[in-house]
């Protein structure tokens, strides 16, 4: 039974933590490098990860400042940018790019909110599935325990289940009112 509730844990755990970096991507009208984080560059004929191409900061709250390391990559991070559908309008001066973050309005504030939304109930439904599949494994093991032991083992599982729920929640509540504060 341990090595049931440890996978259902572990994989729930990765379901939390996939929510969280969905969350980090979301644009809430304050700068930070992990917006940039799913931006590709065409790199000498490859896709890369932008923070593999230059260093990334943020001087202040309205500001993404990259500083690319190959300065013939400069026009590349500037289309990738552009391509991501992020809304961004990157500026160049020739050496660095500069990424102001425009201030979100009302209409792009609530359509943040529901797709986090959409987010958290997509990972509360893969932790659900999880505890599906442990129910099920301990139910396939019924013939070799007790009906007390399978129905403990089901409640521990229900358990651990509510609580990686409770955790999306709080995530999804802190996301929401950080957009709506933005």
């Amino acid at each position: 039974m341990e090595v049931i509730y440890k996978d259902a844990k572990d994989k729930m755990e990765k379901a939390v933590l996939n929510l969280k970096q969905e969350f980090s991507r979301l644009r809430t009208g304050r700068a930070t490098p992990a917006l940039l984080d799913g931006v590709r560059v065409e790199y000498y004929g490859s896709l890369t990860p932008l923070n593999q191409v230059a260093n990334v900061s943020v001087p202040d709250p309205k500001l993404i400042v990259i500083q690319p390391w190959d300065q013939n990559a400069l026009t590349a991070i500037e289309k990738a940018i552009i391509k991501s559908d992020l809304g961004l309008n990157p500026q160049t001066d020739g050496k660095i790019i500069r990424v102001p973050i425009p201030a979100l309005t009302d209409e792009r504030r609530k359509d943040l909110v529901k797709l986090v939304k959409k987010l958290s109930e997509d990972s509360k439904v893969s932790i659900r599935n999880i505890r599906r599949q442990a129910n099920e494994s301990i139910k396939a093991k019924e013939k070799t325990v007790s009906e007390d032991d399978s129905k403990k083992a089901q409640d521990h599982v229900q358990k651990q289940t509510d609580d990686y729920i409770a955790q999306v929640d709080k995530l999804m509540q802190t996301k929401e009112k950080e957009i709506l504060e933005g």
